[in-house]
């Protein structure tokens, strides 16, 4: 080891250990051994260091270093309420099963190295964790509680199952029921506790909105702008300039509209749509966010480190701030605003044979809400009508243009799944009064169809130029699922063509859900395939998008609110003005990767929390309505209960030590709950009458009973 060569080095300490006469021994006894010198004893650190990573070697808690024992991988732990866990590895089909004694006293989502063992857990293997190589929290949100001599918090993420100690001079003056950001300083061990500092006191658990807050904290979702980005965005004008508008093309004149929810505030796409002889012309005009949020400055990099905007239940967290996503970036009505326009020619059959992608100026005539388009177009409103008359035959003709792209969509096989939203109505307090279920109509679909459109013709334009790009892909289910979903239907007496390797082509499964359509067993069904499908993400491969059954397909029409949207607006901009020479695409080679990554990464976390903040809020709702009758639809069994769903979209568990009459039992082939004794037993879409017993906020869950006979009269 004369010349540090980590690699010649690693296979030296690696080998050393491989020999049968070698017993564990610390560094200091292997550098020895080795006749390292004191002044070389880091290169031994990093060789030892790299062999750990790699799953090589193991270290034991008296700092002794051997072989591992067994085949040893790397991955990510993933655990659960119950303190056993699973260590998801890159590369692998199925997740290691960690059962509660091998944890090693691991943390959800640490990085560590386990050793799989020849046992099975089913169909996953059973491992052990030898090492913890790194840890994923740095900081966590929890309950302060508070003693005499010292403090610990109590963190909300149930898979955090160890409780934080916190010295009292580091706890900044918190009082127990604080809900507090709290840092971790010491991991801790099997048997010790991790230590920590408050960082932050967000507030008392029962102040208004804390409860909101403390799910946002815990995702870590940047909240403030940091001060040299609100700096930046002085300089950026209020309204569109001269400057900025020369050498687009000018679209002032054409009639358009942008159509959104009655709440939008970032109007990022505007429509309009003409007829000449039998082809229709369409138009999606997305604002060109790229033109202020330049390459590399803070703006960029914030937007990046966001990922999206943040829709929760109460408020709306932005990727960007409001100067740009209400303002400058906004296609407001009445005003000159820059935008990217795609403009398509569609034939009859709904095939775009021709288009053009250009830098735009544009001036929206009307700001529409999907309520305004739908009174016009089905309810033939009169006021609605007589408001927006000069709009009445775009709107019709857009109507008519979507009903031929979503035949066209339909026909390849497109997965249409249409589960009921729900909006929480607030009073001031911010306490939730009222739960309705959201759904599409007529103005919302015609916005999706035209969108996915423009995102399926701008994929397809770039793919073929083989230029560096973000794609929106959706891989093919996995086989083992889809035989599982198949098994499952055919007990209702559906059916499912599987090829010969057991894949599915998109049309099998949309033929499926249109069978279902109106039965009882439609929810369950259409939520069964949901769950057998892959999740989307963003990737610089085009491998196509399966629910969509497009082979071509990217996220271009909402850059305010979603980064990889706002990346390929500026790879589409530098490639109009001839820039996308050799030094370019390797830029763009070289970081889209990442981008694709980190994009991914935050809409996931921004799905969750918007998730967890619907839930408490629907939990909360729930709880000033305890003993209230309803009637809702078996949406799930499962061994230790029946879920019962509400046409609020609200959940509950009846849980099955509640179901006095007999002892019921999961009958797990049928789906069905069954009693031993009695005829009885509860189905799957069975409707049934329950009311709200109890309530927990903290693992925002909903407790029923079934109604008693009187109760229902």
């Amino acid at each position: 080891m004369e010349q540090f060569d980590l690699e010649a080095g690693k296979e030296q300490v690696y080998n050393l250990m491989c020999n049968e006469l070698y017993v564990p021994m610390k560094r200091k006894e292997l550098a020895a051994l080795l006749q390292i010198p004191k002044d070389r004893r880091d290169d031994l650190q990093q060789i030892l260091d790299a062999l750990l990573l790699e799953g090589k070697i193991e270290v034991s808690g008296h700092g002794k270093y051997t072989k591992t024992a067994g085949n040893i991988t790397v991955g990510t732990f993933l655990a659960t309420q119950k303190g056993f866990g699973f260590v998801k590895v890159e590369g692998m089909d199925d997740d290691i099963f960690i059962p509660e004694n091998r944890t090693n006293g691991a943390i959800n989502k640490d990085v560590v190295s386990v050793a799989i063992s020849n046992v099975q857990s089913g169909k996953r293997k059973e491992g052990s964790i030898v090492k913890i190589i790194a840890h994923n929290y740095k900081e966590v949100v929890g309950r302060f509680e508070k003693s005499k001599k010292f403090g610990f918090v109590v963190v909300d993420d149930l898979k955090f199952n160890k409780d934080i100690f916190v010295p009292l001079e580091r706890s900044k003056g918190a009082v127990t029921g604080h809900k507090v950001v709290v840092e971790i300083t010491d991991f801790g061990s099997k048997s010790k506790n991790p230590e920590g500092k408050i960082i932050e006191i967000i507030g008392h658990e029962n102040d208004p909105g804390v409860d909101i807050m403390s799910i946002i904290k815990g995702f870590g979702i940047r909240t403030e702008f940091p001060k040299e980005v609100m700096n930046y965005i002085e300089n950026i004008p209020d309204e569109v300039s001269g400057k900025d508008i020369a050498g687009r093309v000018d679209l002032r004149d054409t009639i358009m509209v942008t159509i959104d929810g009655e709440d939008a505030k970032d109007l990022d796409d505007a429509v309009s749509v003409e007829k000449i002889g039998s082809h229709y012309k369409l138009g999606v005009h997305i604002a060109d966010v790229t033109n202020y949020v330049t390459d590399k400055s803070v703006l960029d990099k914030e937007a990046l480190l966001r990922g999206t905007s943040n829709y929760l239940v109460d408020r709306v967290i932005p990727m960007l701030p409001h100067k740009l996503s209400n303002g400058i970036c906004s296609l407001n009505a009445g005003v000159d605003r820059l935008a990217l326009s795609c403009i398509m020619e569609i034939d009859e059959k709904g095939v775009v044979i021709d288009h053009k992608i250009a830098e735009t100026v544009v001036r929206v005539d009307e700001r529409m809400s999907y309520t305004s388009v739908k009174k016009i177009l089905v309810e033939n409103d009169k006021i609605e009508c007589d408001k927006y008359k000069k709009l009445i035959p775009i709107f019709k003709l857009m109507e008519e243009l979507a009903f031929l792209l979503r035949k066209r969509r339909m026909s390849r096989g497109a997965i249409d799944f249409d589960f009921p939203e729900c909006k929480i109505i607030f009073d001031e307090d911010s306490v939730p009064v009222e739960i309705k279920p959201y759904e599409r109509n007529v103005a919302t679909k015609i916005i999706e169809e035209f969108m996915l459109i423009a995102n399926e013709t701008v994929a397809e334009d770039y793919f073929w130029q083989e230029l560096p790009f973000v794609y929106r892909t959706h891989d093919t289910p996995d086989s083992e699922k889809i035989m599982k979903l198949s098994t499952f239907i055919n007990n209702f007496g559906y059916a499912i063509r599987l090829k010969q390797d057991d894949e599915i082509h998109p049309k099998e499964l949309q033929k499926l859900l249109v069978k279902i359509e109106g039965t009882s067993e439609e929810m369950l069904i259409s939520r069964l395939t949901l769950r057998s499908m892959r999740q989307a993400k963003y990737s610089v491969d085009c491998s196509g998008h399966f629910g969509l059954a497009s082979k071509y397909y990217c996220h271009f029409t909402s850059p305010i609110r979603r980064y990889p949207d706002l990346q390929i607006h500026r790879i589409i901009k530098e490639n109009l003005h001839g820039k996308m020479q050799e030094r370019r695409i390797e830029h763009y080679e070289k970081i889209l990767p990442a981008v694709a990554r980190q994009s991914s990464e935050m809409e996931r976390k921004a799905d969750e929390a918007e998730r967890e903040t619907e839930k408490l809020k629907k939990a909360e709702y729930m709880k000033y309505r305890l003993g209230i009758v309803y009637e809702g639809v078996i949406s799930s069994i499962t061994t230790w209960g029946i879920y019962v769903e509400l046409p609020n979209t609200i959940e509950g568990l009846v849980r099955v030590t509640s179901l006095s009459d007999d002892y019921y039992y999961y009958d797990e082939e049928h789906y069905e709950m069954r009693a031993e004794n009695i005829n009885k037993v509860y189905k799957l879409g069975q409707r049934i009458k329950v009311k709200a017993v109890s309530v927990d906020l903290n693992l925002r869950t909903i407790d029923f009973e079934l109604a008693d006979a009187d109760e229902i009269n």
